[in-house]
Parts: structure tokens; sequence; C-alpha cells
């Protein structure tokens, strides 16, 4: 009987792997385009992680990872009780609830508003000067943040001084970290992340807000209900990712604003990684640390996205 169910269940699956090397062969371009992105994958993002072991070892370069000795949970371990593991989390979670709560929403409302300019030049003008600083290196926009900031010649407070008010250490007093953070984000990135807006809110059928003119809606009242209910989706699954990715504030801004006066606000998980695993040579523990920030990023991505779908049919899968 067994000789029959496989004879029987042999020509099946040949002719399903026929089927999918003649599809292969037909549309053997698209998947040439497409394999440079899954070599990339492969080798930068799935390969190293072979490495990621070293967080549960006692690393030594001599040995190598894999001869290293296994310690189990003692770097998470040491982590959890530092005494500076809940300045780390509160840094690293208020920066980027902050973040998500103030610049995931203004993208949206500049798309919104260049959707609605008529004139095409101005239109150009708007998106090249919102779109420019996104192209800026980091290293320029941190040097432009601090000479604007500067107590001394610095634009913003020489604005503050002619309103009669008193200059601000920005750069150096650990409660305008966090905003100068997150309000040069937005900033820099407001104008490239609308563009996804944009490009959603060019499939907007016209005879829909020229129904609602008919009725005699207000532009106001076509963006409520026709506008936002498209763009609805493509602000969904933007928010899942940008909300599983919370705890993954970048490092070298951050560590290009800090310094020694406002660490207090400033030490978020990436430079702690930095600081512990390049600067200390402490491999092992770095590695555990970031592990950690990686699985709870994910969790808030699973949790989000499960949410997200109960709620409402978009969702990431």
């Amino acid at each position: 009987m067994e000789q029959i169910s496989i004879r029987t269940t042999n020509p099946a699956v040949k002719n399903k792997k026929r089927r999918t090397w003649k599809s292969i062969s037909k549309n053997w371009e698209l998947y040439l385009l497409f394999a440079p992105v899954l070599a990339f994958f492969i080798i930068f993002e799935y390969l190293p992680m072979y490495g990621v072991q070293i967080a549960f070892k006692d690393f030594i370069a001599s040995k190598g990872i894999w001869e290293s000795p296994w310690v189990g949970l003692k770097h998470f371990q040491r982590f959890f009780d530092s005494f500076y593991f809940w300045r780390l989390i509160l840094n690293t979670l208020g920066i980027g609830v902050y973040q998500l709560v103030v610049g995931f929403p203004i993208p949206i409302f500049l798309a919104l508003m260049i959707n609605e300019v008529r004139s095409g030049a101005f239109r150009r003008f708007v998106q090249t000067i919102t779109y420019a600083p996104h192209f800026l290196s980091m290293v320029v926009v941190v040097g432009m943040i601090m000479m604007f900031l500067s107590t001394e010649h610095g634009l913003i407070n020489i604005g503050i001084e002619a309103l009669g008010g008193k200059p601000i250490s920005f750069m150096t007093d650990p409660a305008w970290f966090k905003s100068v953070y997150v309000l040069s984000g937005v900033w820099q990135h407001m104008g490239w992340s609308s563009i996804i807006y944009l490009a959603a809110l060019a499939g907007v059928d016209p005879q829909l807000h020229e129904a609602a003119r008919v009725d005699g809606a207000s532009r106001l009242e076509r963006i409520w209900h026709i506008n936002l209910p498209y763009l609805m989706p493509t602000i969904i699954i933007l928010l899942i990712l940008n909300v599983g990715s919370v705890l993954g504030v970048g490092f070298e801004k951050v560590y290009l604003l800090q310094n020694k006066l406002n660490m207090s606000s400033s030490d978020v998980i990436s430079t702690h990684v930095y600081q512990s695993g390049i600067v200390g040579a402490q491999y092992s523990y770095s590695a555990a640390v970031g592990l950690f920030n990686s699985v709870v990023n994910f969790v808030l991505l699973i949790s989000v996205n499960r949410i997200a779908r109960k709620m409402n049919e978009t969702s990431l899968w």
C-alpha cells in the first residue's frame, strides 16, 4: 500500500515542480532583478545572525564564536540589574514615543496641504524645499543645529533676546535634548516621508470630489471624508512599522548631539551598545543589549500588527 501511495503522489509532485521551474524560466528577468535584493538580505541580514550567540557566551576572540564558553543569560541579567537600565529604557522610549506622536502625523498634514495646492510652480517649490533636508549628511544637519541653537551667535537665541528673553542652553540642558532631536528630525524628514502619502492621494478618483462639490461639501469636508479615508490603509501600515521601531532610536544623530551635560537625557540603548561594545570591547554584553532591543521591537511589531488586524482589515500580514 505504501508503494502504491508513493507512486500516486509522485506525478503530482513532479508536475508541481515542472510548473514552478516553467514559471521561473518564463519570468527569469524578474527573478534576476530580484536576486540582488535577496542576496543583500541573506548576506547582510541573515548570515550575521550566526554571531548573535555571543550574547549567551563570554566571547574570546582567540577562541572564536563557537569555542567561547557558554554563560546563558549572564549578560542579560547584568544589563537588567545595572543602575543605568531604567535611564536607558526611559530615554530611548521617551524619544521614540515623542518622535512617533509628533513626527508621524506631520508628513500626513503636509501631504494633504500640498495636494490641495493648485499652482504647479508653487507646489514644486514647496516640495523641493521640504524634500531637500532629507539629502543632507547627518553631520551637516547636527552642525546646523549647533549653529542655530548656539547661546552666543545662534539665530534662535538672538530672536529670544530680541523679544526680551534670556538665552537658552539648548545643547547642554537635558530638558531640551528630546525636543531638539525630534523637531530637527521632523524638519529633516517630513518632506521625504510625505511622498508615499502624495502617491496614495494621486489615486483618489476626481469624480468623488466633483460629486462632493455638487453636494455643497467644503474643502475641509472633502479632505476629511474622501482623502483621509483613502489614506487610512497607508497610514495604518506605516504606523505599524513606526511602532515596531519605537526603541530603534538611531545612533549617529544622538551620538553627535550628545555631551557630558545632557547625558542624563541623551544616553540611549544604541549609544550604550557603542560605548560598551566598540569602546569598551565588551562584545558579549553589548550583543546581549542589542538583542534585547531587537526582541522588544519585534514583539511590539507583532502586537501592533495583531491589534490592527483585529480592529481593521489592514495589516502587514
